[in-house]
């Protein structure tokens, strides 16, 4: 089995499931970059840690990480001192 790098690299699409985690491989940063975005437009309010989105959303940690540190840099979420994302 390839990594994910390799696959997205290659232009391969791989569906990968490691129990109820969902990977890149699966959906792509794009798709869950809007589901969060949606989600934290629909809750005014809304504050998560990283773990909890994880979880939320059925994340693996590379996914999450990833994911979170784009909507930053969109400026759209910011992380708290207490370590939850908030809107921006």
């Amino acid at each position: 089995m390839c990594c994910i790098a390799e696959a997205k690299a290659r232009g391969t699409c791989v569906a990968v499931l490691t129990g109820m985690t969902t990977t890149l491989a699966t959906h792509g940063e794009e798709f869950w970059r809007e589901r969060i975005r949606a989600e934290y437009l629909e809750m005014p309010g809304l504050h998560l840690t990283r773990s909890q989105v994880q979880r939320l959303w059925g994340l693996d940690e590379l996914t999450c990480s990833a994911v979170l540190a784009a909507l930053e840099k969109e400026s759209f979420l910011r992380r708290t001192r207490a370590g939850t994302y908030v809107r921006a």
